[in-house]
């Protein structure tokens, strides 16, 4: 079926439609994912904001009663475990079902695993937690590809559409601990992961009733796997799963509980995924060596992305315990939930990425160049760490005030804007053509191994206190962020051909 566009000439109703500016003069279906990710979000982000205090809080209270170091051990682990599985959902969206019902699929997976740890029983509470990361790395990877597919390339609306979309996950994440909070303090747990249940309902309501909005966007298969090779597929999935199995068996040897087992196998694996990446990418005949040059220099730059990663993404473990346990639980006769840190970053993202959008336009070209920016990010992130270890050497039994954990998430979320869009930008500009989508799954890797290396980090250190292990985060991020200022000239040296040139230097050219 065709209509008439403005100016007579037939269009399909599939395909970007440029004529389309439904929603604050971008396509409608715009509107569509927004609102999808926007409670998405809020399901995810919600759900981790009590995690850890599900994990650790005594069962009369409605816990698991996990001792705290295994606990927060398992929320870094279930962090990369959602980084992992992206990358099966990406596959899944590329080779099989398409963007739009990965994003499906993976909504409705998130809902039953909310559903699942909304009721009051330890087995469902394991089996949420599994539902949830697999249904996310469903997710994650394609609802943005969708966004993608709204603008044909040459759109100039194409940046700014990604820009309302991203703000959707800020929104989401700002309000759901917020919400979450409340209902867990008033309620209790289950009641806190029945929200998120109902936001992700909400999520899948919006995107089936706004599936026609979307011009079939997500609906196409762009690399079909071939029937023949469907089996095959299959074969090595059940052989990863086997693999995955005797892992966790050989981990055993040194570790006496399953759970213990399973986090040091998931560890394992986000540790040496990347590892084989690289190597498969610097060994490909596909790759010349320009690429394998940029490859070199993105080395460095991913390192320190990991390390930032195992700090940034303690908001939900040793960062939330601050919450609870050291932070004042009274403001002005204000009775303060220690879930509503969590809203800290997302607030600061929205009031800041302007800031540095503008800066970093400003200064394209110019200093501070891409690697600068990376270990910008890392040194921040570093003495954020440091920050920490002296906070909780500091104050005990809810003695610190509330601004010490604002400032600590505001100069994290600084470091965040150094580091992770440029990181973005920086992956798009070094990745070898052949492996231009498998170099964005690395880029989510560092995330995964990150919290792999944090969740080892923290059962390594069980003994010592949370000061010693900011400390330790610390001086390894700070060692580190030295080494990339002092690799900068050889960075640059090796991105030059694809380093984005000042405005100036490009009117000079022409």
């Amino acid at each position: 079926m065709s209509t008439t566009a403005q100016g007579g000439a037939p269009r399909s109703d599939t395909g970007p439609d440029p004529d389309d500016r439904g929603f604050l003069g971008h396509p409608k279906g715009l509107s569509t994912l927004f609102f999808v990710e926007m409670w998405e979000r809020f399901s995810y982000y919600g759900m981790r904001a009590i995690l850890l205090y599900f994990l650790i809080d005594t069962a009369a209270n409605g816990g698991l009663g996990i001792d705290e170091t295994t606990g927060t051990a398992v929320v870094a682990i279930y962090g990369a475990s959602v980084y992992l599985l992206s990358i099966i959902g990406g596959y899944a969206a590329d080779r099989l079902i398409g963007a739009r019902r990965s994003t499906l699929y993976g909504g409705i997976v998130i809902m039953a695993g909310h559903l699942s740890l909304a009721v009051p029983a330890t087995a469902t509470a394991w089996l949420g937690i599994l539902l949830v990361a697999l249904g996310t790395g469903l997710l994650k990877p394609n609802i943005s590809t969708m966004v993608g597919q709204l603008y044909t390339d040459k759109d100039p609306r194409r940046d700014g559409g990604f820009s309302i979309f991203y703000m959707s996950i800020n929104i989401g994440a700002f309000f759901s601990p917020l919400v979450v909070g409340f209902l867990r303090d008033r309620w209790g747990y289950h009641a806190g992961f029945s929200a998120a249940a109902v936001g992700m309902g909400i999520a899948l309501i919006c995107f089936v009733l706004g599936r026609r909005r979307l011009h079939g966007a997500g609906s196409d298969v762009p690399n079909p796997l071939p029937p023949a090779e469907r089996g095959k597929v299959m074969v090595l999935g059940i052989g990863a799963l086997v693999a995955f199995v005797a892992v966790v068996l050989v981990a055993g040897l040194w570790r006496d509980a399953i759970l213990d087992q399973v986090i040091d196998a998931i560890s394992i694996v986000a540790l040496l995924t990347p590892i084989a990446y690289f190597t498969m990418m610097f060994r490909s005949p596909k790759v010349d060596s320009e690429e394998k040059t940029h490859l070199a220099a993105y080395i460095p730059l991913w390192i320190g992305a990991m390390l930032f990663w195992m700090i940034f993404e303690q908001a939900a473990g040793k960062m939330a315990l601050f919450a609870s346990d050291r932070t004042v639980t009274e403001v002005a006769g204000v009775s303060i939930n220690p879930e509503w840190f969590q809203s800290v970053n997302p607030l600061a993202i929205i009031l800041l990425a302007p800031v540095f959008g503008w800066i970093w336009t400003k200064r394209a070209g110019r200093f501070p160049s891409t690697p600068v920016k990376f270990a910008l990010g890392v040194l921040i992130i570093g003495l954020s760490a440091l920050a920490m270890s002296w906070a909780f050497a500091t104050f005990e039994d809810n003695s610190a005030p509330v601004l010490i954990l604002i400032g600590v998430f505001v100069m994290q979320t600084v470091a965040e804007l150094c580091l992770s869009p440029v990181g973005l930008s920086a992956t798009t500009r070094l990745a070898p053509r052949a492996f231009a989508s498998q170099a964005m799954a690395l880029w989510f890797l560092g995330s995964a191994a990150g919290q792999a290396l944090a969740a080892q980090l923290i059962q390594a250190m069980g003994d010592l206190s949370d000061s010693t292990y900011y400390l330790v985060n610390g001086i390894m991020t700070l060692f580190f962020a030295a080494i990339l200022f002092a690799l900068v000239p050889w960075i640059r040296r090796r991105m030059a051909s694809v380093e984005i040139q000042a405005p100036e230097a490009v009117s000079t050219a022409h």
